[in-house]
Formats: C-alpha cells, structure tokens, sequence
C-alpha cells in the first residue's frame, strides 16, 4: 500500500513516536499494510496545519470552494474501480456493493460543490423595533471528525465535503480498521485543489485520548462523529467542556414492516436492501422486521430463497454477493445473536452455522418467530441475519416499532398509500423507507431521534452542522 503514513498539513509523515498498526484483509486474515499511529503531538500539529489553512479558505468565495469540490467529484468517479478495491481489501464488502459505496462517496463532493453557493442569508423588518434584520451564515470553525468501518469512504467525503463547502478545515480520524481508503483520498483532494492543512487524516489507535485531546483544543469549534450511541455519548461529555457543535450520527434498531396489502415481491426485494446492503453492517440496517400473519408464510418462503441465492466468498471476486465481517469480533457476535434467538425458539430457515477455515464469514441467514425476548431485538446485529416476527394489529406494531431508545430509520411496506403515510408520521424516525429498501441520499438529511443522533448529514442541512447563524440588527 503507498498511502500509510499520517497526512498533516499536504505531507506525509510518521508519527511522533513512529509507531504502526497493522490492517488486516478480513477475507484471508493477512495483513494488507502496516499504518503509522498518531499521538497527541501529531494532534497539535494537524490542528497548527489546519488553523493556519482555514483562514485562506474560508475568504475565498463560495464558487471558487465550489469548483475544487466538483474537480473532487469528477476525479473520485473516474477512479471508482481503485476506491472499489482498496474499500473490498479493507472492509471485505463484495465487488458490487464497494462500487456502489465508491459512487455513492463521491457524489457528496458534486451535491456539496452545488450546496457551497447556497449558503444563503437574509434581510427583514423587525415588526416592532423598525430595525432590518441581517441574518448570514459564517463558517463555524476547526471540525474533528471521527468515522467507522463500515463506510471507508462514504462517512468521509460525507463529513468533508460540506465542512470544505462550509469554509472549514478539518482533521480526521478514521477506524483503525479501515483508515486505508480515506488516506488514498488525500493525492486525489490535492490534485483537486485542496490547500495543505485544509484536510488532515490521523489513523491511531489511541482513537480516545487523541480525540478528547483535540475536543479540548479550543480552536476546534465542531465534533462530527458517526459510530456506536455508546461512544457517541462520551464525545458528547468531551464536546459539553468546550460547548462544541457537535453532529452525531449514531446507532438504529431499524424495524421494518410489511403489511397484509404489500406487494411482497418488491418487500422482499426492499428487505434485501435494507437488510443485506453493506452485509446488514449499517446502522440503517433493517434489525426487526414484522410481517403480517397473513401474508408470513409466503414472505418467509420468498426471502429464505433470495437470501440462499447469494454467494459467499472473498468480495474481489465479481460473482460474490457476500463478503466477510469486518473482524472477528464482529462475526462471532453475529453468531451470538443468532444462537440465542434459536434458543428462545426461533427457527432456522436458512445459514445459521459459522463456516470454518480462514476469514471472518457469517452466511445470509433468516430467523423465522423470532421472539421479543431474544438479544437481537433490542441491539443492532450488524450483520447478514434477517430476524422475522409477526404482527396482525396496526396499533401494535407501531408501538413494538417505537419501543426502543432509537430512532434512526424505519421502512414501510404497504399497497394502501394512505395507510402507510399515516404509520410513517407516528414512527418516531428521522428517516422512514416508504416501498424502499434505501434512504441514503447525498441530497437528503440523513439523521435520527432519541438516542440515535443529533444534527443531520447531507441535504442543504449537512453544510449548516458546519456553519455559525450571525444576526446583525441594523437601521437605515
């Protein structure tokens, strides 16, 4: 791998005390590259780089940031087959879905460079005092981000474009697991036009002390985190000490709901997406899905036999549909999830077994009767396990779809369009999939309720987490 250093101010460079981690292949255990580990000092200095770069930055004008994000765009599509491969080396996600991801990644810096001109103000008459009311949006300031795994690319570039489109600068600290993909993106964001300083990319695995560290430097004024809500909430304890911005995009338990009027082959195939997409490794993952009673049988029956017809194998090779887990910890929890549910009398309609040899591979697997008592109802299971339940009363499925501390996304599926938008308005989501396995749009908010997040990521509100509201109170 060429790229394995840290990126502080446009160079590359050991870290302090110039020690590495290695990266592993998750599909054959080797290791793939050996990535230096930042400290605190590299922190300070990423921050120095990125102060000092800020302020060129913010003062140029909202076109010239707009056409360095579109060169981005332009660059990362017409490499999508490099990005693909770094992102299946990794993460391990199949061929199709990394192309998908690497689309995907780079359509946040085209809707970002279109948003950066859009930062608009306004003027009004105050109805009492008689004074005009200037209201403008100012870049907020320094931004740490702090992304997962299960993304390489796309939790990136989906926090970058909008902070650059913003005027910000920022310094980013990728998964330990998979900081491989967002180094390789740096050549290309210099080539592109971006200023050294401006984005900075910190691998480590002191992930916590690096991170508080710089969430108590008081040049940064935004913390943007997507990951677990259990680490969300300590970065939140950080961010309270220097009152930062923060944008949290956080754990789900996603319910899904197929009512009795679906058309259950575009159900099925809405469940396969939002079940398999990423191999279940997404916080819009779909965790619970409720069937109607009526129509179980045959959704079971049509799901069990999408989910048998996906090949599983190493995700270089064009014909799998299914990758290997992130690690090893994530497979067996995985494996957890599914032997306590059978436990408790689900059934096995199809998978259910962990296969032996070498990678960390957990087959597509459907949990019919699934019971409210098994551990994968209340926590995300992260992976290729599709759990069913029934449901026949419309007031109680919504109510077990409400029970839980999140709120990220549901999905809905239902012939009667009437119906259905009157039970997406009572699901307490930020997001809801109506007849759609997919939500995840560069120019949609993407966000959640309850304890599943704060602020929202794309859409014309991405761009705002990274911005300040200033109000000036003139008379003329």
């Amino acid at each position: 791998m060429e790229f394995t250093d840290l990126y502080i101010n446009g160079q590359w460079r050991e870290g302090a005390d110039k020690t590495r981690f290695d990266v592993l292949n998750p599909a054959t255990e080797e290791v793939l590259a050996s990535v230096a580990s930042a400290e605190i000092a590299d922190a300070d200095a990423a921050l120095d780089a990125a102060e000092a770069a800020m302020a060129d930055w913010a003062a140029r004008t909202p076109r010239a940031r707009s056409e360095v994000l579109r060169r981005a765009w332009e660059l990362m599509t017409a490499r999508q087959e490099e990005f693909a491969r770094l992102i299946t080396l990794e993460n391990g996600k199949a061929r199709n879905d990394a192309m998908g991801e690497a689309a995907y990644a780079a359509e946040f810096f085209r809707w970002f460079a279109e948003e950066a001109v859009r930062a608009d103000g306004m003027i009004t008459h105050a109805p009492a005092s008689g004074a005009r009311i200037m209201v403008q949006h100012k870049p907020a300031g320094l931004a740490v981000l702090v992304t997962p795994w299960n993304y390489p690319a796309a939790m990136g570039t989906r926090k970058i474009a909008p902070a650059l489109a913003a005027g910000c600068a920022v310094i980013i600290k990728p998964a330990s697991e998979t900081p491989l993909t967002m180094l390789a993106l740096m050549p290309l964001l210099e080539e592109a036009g971006v200023p050294p300083g401006l984005v900075n990319v910190l691998p480590s695995r002191r992930t916590g002390a690096l991170v508080d560290h710089m969430l108590h430097d008081p040049r940064v004024r935004v913390v943007s985190f997507t990951g677990s809500t259990g680490v969300g909430r300590k970065l939140l304890h950080s961010a309270a000490d220097q009152v930062l911005k923060p944008a949290m995009e956080l754990g789900g338990n996603a319910p899904l709901i197929v009512f009795e009027d679906a058309d259950l082959d575009l159900a099925v195939e809405g469940t396969m997406l939002a079940k398999m997409r990423n191999l279940g490794e997404a916080c819009t993952a779909a965790n619970r899905i409720y069937v109607h009673d009526s129509v179980a049988e045959a959704f079971t029956a049509k799901l069990t036999e999408a989910m048998r017809a996906l090949k599983v194998g190493d995700g270089s090779d064009p014909s799998v549909d299914v990758g290997p887990l992130v690690n090893a910890d994530t497979r067996d929890k995985v494996a957890a999830f599914v032997a306590d549910a059978v436990a408790k009398g689900a059934r096995v309609e199809c998978g259910g077994e962990t296969p032996g040899g070498t990678g960390y591979f957990y087959p597509p697997t459907v949990l019919s009767g699934v019971p409210e008592s098994a551990d994968c109802v209340h926590d995300e299971i992260f992976g290729p396990v599709a759990a069913l339940q029934g449901f026949t009363d419309q007031e109680d499925v919504i109510r077990r779809a409400n029970d839980t501390e999140y709120g990220l996304v549901a999905y809905v599926f239902s012939g009667d369009m009437k119906r259905a938008l009157q039970v997406c308005e009572r699901l307490d989501y930020g997001m809801v999939g109506l007849n759609r396995g997919l939500v995840s749009d560069p120019a949609a908010p993407f966000g959640g309720t309850k304890q599943s997040g704060l602020g929202r990521e794309g859409g014309h509100e991405g761009m705002l987490e990274f911005m300040e509201t200033q109000y000036i109170s003139a008379s003329w």
